[in-house]
C-alpha cells in the first residue's frame, strides 16, 4: 500500500508545476485562495506572444493560478496558431498576484486580462475594469450571480467555481479503523485524529499533513481556514461584509488550528519553514490521512488513486455543523483592462469567449485544469474531488460560502498568519490573544485604512 519510495521521482516532477491557491486565495493568497500554492516562485511567460505579430490586437493574460500555468501556456499557443492573434500568459508566483499586477499595470504593455478576488479586490481596480455587460462571454454564464458588479457595470466574470475542505485518503482512514461516516462534526474529527496520533508509530502515518506557514502554503490557514469563523459570524449577524469583525468564533478557530498542528507529520515549531510542496508530499507519500486543500489540488495528488480520494467539510465545533457541506465559491473573476487599446480589448474579449466555447478551450479548462466553469459549455468533471464535494450538495448539506473576499487586505491576512505561526511555537493563552488582536483589531484598522 505504501508508495513513498516509488513515488519520489514522480512527485518531484509534479511539483514543478506548483500547487493551488485558494483559492486560494485567496486575495485568498489568497488563495484560493489564494492563493494557491507555489510554482517555485517563478513567473512564466508564454512563447505564443512571439507569433502572430501581424494580427489585429493582442492578448496579455496575468494568470493567478500557478498550478494551471502549463495548460494556459498550451492554450495560448493553440489560440495563436488558430487565429494569428498573439497571446502572452504571465503567471504570478504564489502569494504575489497583487504585487505583480500593480507592477505590470504600471508598464506600457500592461495586461489586457487580469483578475480580482471579489468586491474588496475590485475596489482597487474598478477604474481599470471594462464593462462586460452585453458581451458574448457574459451571455455564456449559467447564472448572473457569477458576474461581479460595480453598480450597473459588469466589472468581472467568474471563470471557475471551486471547493475546499479536508481532503482525505480513504485507504489510510480505513487502515486506522474508520470511514468518513465516522466523522460528522468537530468532536468526531478530533477523536479520529487524536487516535491516529496515539498510534502513528504502529500505523506508519500521521493524521494531518504539515501546516506549512511559508508563503506558498500559509493562505490555507490565514485565509481559507479563517473563512469558517467569519462565515458563521456573518450568518449570525445576517450580513455579508463588515468593517468591524467581532471574532465570535475565534475559540473555534483555535481548536481546529490546535488539531491541525498537534496531530501532524511535523512538530508545531517546524511549520514556519514548511511549504506547500511539503504538505503535498506528506499526502502523496501516504504519510498523512488528512490534508486541508481544494479541488484544484487534484492533479498534484492523483497518484494516491481516485478510489482513495475523498473530501470532508472543515468542522470547527459550531452547533448544527453536521449539516454543513464543504466550502464552495470563487475568488477568480476575469476583468478586461479598460485602459488597453480598443483592438486589444476586442482581442481579449474574443479570446475569453473562445476559451469557454471552443472544444480546445473547454477541454483545457474542464479536463486539463480540472475546473468547474460557470458557463453553458461546462463538462462533467473528471476531477474526483469535485465529484466527492458535489455529494454534499446532493445530500442537502449547506455549503460554506467563500466570504474571504471580504477580508480587508493582504496585510490583515499576513498579520493573522504571523500570529498563528508564533502561537504554534508557544501555545499559550497569551500567544492566542495575539491572534485575536490581529484578527479583530487588525481587521478594523485595515478596513478604516481602505476608506
Amino acid at each position: 500500500m505504501k508508495k513513498r519510495k516509488a513515488l519520489l521521482v514522480l512527485l518531484a516532477g509534479a511539483m514543478t508545476a506548483g500547487l493551488a491557491a485558494g483559492c486560494g486565495s485567496s486575495s485568498s493568497g489568497d488563495s484560493s485562495s489564494g492563493n494557491a500554492s507555489g510554482n517555485g516562485g517563478a513567473e512564466t511567460v508564454s512563447a505564443a506572444a512571439e507569433a502572430g505579430e501581424t494580427a489585429e490586437g493582442s492578448v496579455y493574460y496575468l494568470n493567478f493560478k500557478p498550478e494551471a500555468d502549463e495548460y494556459w501556456q498550451e492554450l495560448a499557443k493553440t489560440y495563436t496558431e488558430e487565429t494569428g492573434v498573439p497571446v502572452t500568459v504571465l503567471t504570478a508566483a504564489s502569494g504575489e498576484y497583487e504585487k505583480t499586477l500593480k507592477s505590470e499595470m504600471a508598464k506600457t504593455d500592461a495586461p489586457t486580462l487580469f483578475q480580482v478576488n471579489g468586491p474588496v479586490g475590485l475596489a482597487s481596480w474598478k477604474d481599470y475594469c471594462y464593462d462586460l455587460t452585453g458581451s458574448d462571454i457574459a451571455g455564456e454564464l449559467t447564472n448572473d450571480s457569477f458576474a461581479l458588479m460595480d453598480g450597473d457595470k459588469m466589472a468581472g466574470i467568474a471563470y471557475v467555481v471551486e471547493n475546499y475542505g479536508i481532503i482525505y485518503n480513504k485507504a489510510l482512514l480505513e487502515e486506522a479503523g474508520y470511514t468518513a461516516a465516522d466523522i460528522t462534526n468537530f468532536e468526531s474529527l478530533k477523536k479520529v485524529a487524536e487516535d491516529i496520533t496515539s498510534r502513528k508509530e504502529e500505523l506508519g502515518f500521521s493524521a494531518f499533513t504539515s501546516a506549512g506557514m511559508d508563503g506558498s502554503s500559509d493562505w490555507r490557514f490565514k485565509t481559507h481556514l479563517a473563512n469558517i469563523p467569519i462565515y458563521y459570524e456573518y450568518k449570525d449577524e445576517g450580513i455579508d461584509n463588515t468593517d468591524a469583525i467581532k471574532g465570535t468564533y475565534l475559540d473555534n478557530y483555535r481548536q481546529i488550528w490546535d488539531l491541525y498542528i498537534n496531530n501532524a507529520v511535523c512538530a508545531p515549531t517546524e511549520i514556519s519553514t514548511k511549504t506547500a510542496d511539503d504538505a503535498t508530499a506528506d499526502f502523496v507519500m501516504e504519510d498523512a490521512v488528512f490534508y486541508q486543500n481544494g479541488t484544484w489540488e487534484y492533479n498534484n495528488i492523483a497518484d494516491v488513486g481516485d478510489e482513495n480520494l475523498g473530501i470532508l467539510p472543515i468542522y470547527i465545533g459550531v452547533d448544527g455543523e453536521e449539516n454543513q457541506g464543504v466550502c464552495t465559491g470563487t475568488e477568480n473573476y476575469w476583468c478586461v483592462n479598460a485602459k488597453a487599446a480598443p483592438e486589444d480589448i476586442q482581442a481579449t474579449l474574443d479570446f475569453m469567449y473562445w476559451c469557454v466555447t471552443s472544444e480546445a478551450g473547454v477541454e483545457a479548462m474542464c479536463k486539463d485544469m480540472g475546473f468547474v466553469i460557470p458557463f453553458k459549455s461546462n463538462l462533467e468533471s473528471e476531477n474526483t474531488l469535485v465529484n466527492e464535494a458535489n455529494k454534499y450538495l446532493e445530500e442537502g448539506k449547506t455549503p460554506v460560502t467563500w466570504v474571504f473576499s471580504t477580508m480587508p487586505s493582504e496585510e490583515w491576512k499576513n498579520g493573522v498568519g504571523s500570529a498563528l505561526t508564533a502561537y504554534a511555537a508557544d501555545q499559550t493563552d497569551e500567544k492566542w490573544q495575539q491572534v485575536v488582536t490581529a484578527f479583530v483589531d487588525g481587521w478594523a484598522a485595515e478596513a478604516a485604512a481602505s476608506k
